[in-house]
This record gives structure tokens, sequence and C-alpha cells, in this order.
């Protein structure tokens, strides 16, 4: 299949689109803006994807269970790989995730793959803060990364 179906989900956090590649592996999970989604087309994969991320906002879920595929270079793969290994309620920085990928240097390289990542939520860059703890960049706003890290209990 050359083009991913996507749909449309009402959440907490507003309107997700979530797309899958036509095999049943989630390519992207973004938020309202430009929300264009395939009509009539919903798959079981996109509606178990709904469903995980409707009960992780309802705090009823810490962990997905979800076949992803998403789009990127290696780097930004390896990056997303291991930010899908920090925990609920816990986080760390860009300089910590460089440094378990085996690139100390390189925090700025991991900003950069934060900020492309395609699958919001799941792969949980909200859980990626500055050096000295601080809040910064992401992609829906740090309101929102706020409000994730609330109700992850993190403070």
């Amino acid at each position: 299949m050359d083009t991913d179906i996507s749909f449309c989900y009402e959440t907490k956090i507003g309107t997700l689109r979530i797309s899958e590649n036509g095999y049943g592996k989630i390519t992207e999970i973004y938020t309202n803006a430009g929300c264009k989604c395939s009509k009539g087309i919903e798959t079981d994969a996109l509606r178990n994807t709904a469903k995980q991320i409707n009960e992780y906002l309802d705090g009823k879920r810490k962990t997905f269970d979800i076949v992803m595929d998403p789009k990127g270079t290696d780097f930004q793969k390896k990056v997303w790989e291991e930010l899908r290994k920090v925990p609920y309620g816990t986080t760390v920085t860009y300089g910590q995730l460089a440094a378990k990928i085996g690139k100390p240097k390189a925090a700025r390289a991991v900003g950069s793959a934060m900020n492309k990542n395609p699958i919001l939520i799941v792969q949980p860059c909200h859980r990626v803060v500055g050096s000295d703890g601080s809040l910064t960049g992401f992609a829906i706003g740090l309101d929102m990364k706020r409000k994730l890290l609330d109700l992850e209990g993190v403070k």
C-alpha cells in the first residue's frame, strides 16, 4: 500500500489523527491542526490505538501495546526506540537520552529527533526535559506537555 490510512478521533486533548500503513502498523499520531482523514476507513489498528490513548488519558493505562512503523532516519528511529523505554511517571533529559543511545554529545541531535517524532504520546517525547529539569519544546505546546506529565504524576 502506497499511502497511509488515517482516521480522526476525539479525545480529552482534542482531535487526534491516527494513521497506519495498511498493514496494521501505526505510522503517525498527530493532534488538531490539519486533521484531514479518509472518510469511512477505520481499521482495527486505528481503533485499538485510539482506545489505548483514551485509556491513557483516563489514567487507566501506563504502557502501550501498539505495533508501530514510524518514518524517520536511522538515528531518529534509534532515539524513538530508546524514548519508548522511558517509564510512565518519569522524565529524562536530552543528554541522558543521548548517552543511552551511545552518543553522549548528541543532546541537540536528540532534541531534533524529538521535534520530528511522528507518533505523539505513544513515543513519549513529553517525558524529555531540559538539563535543568525545565519543560522545553513539545510539538503540541508546553501546556499540553505539562498536562501529560501531571497526568503521570510528574512534578
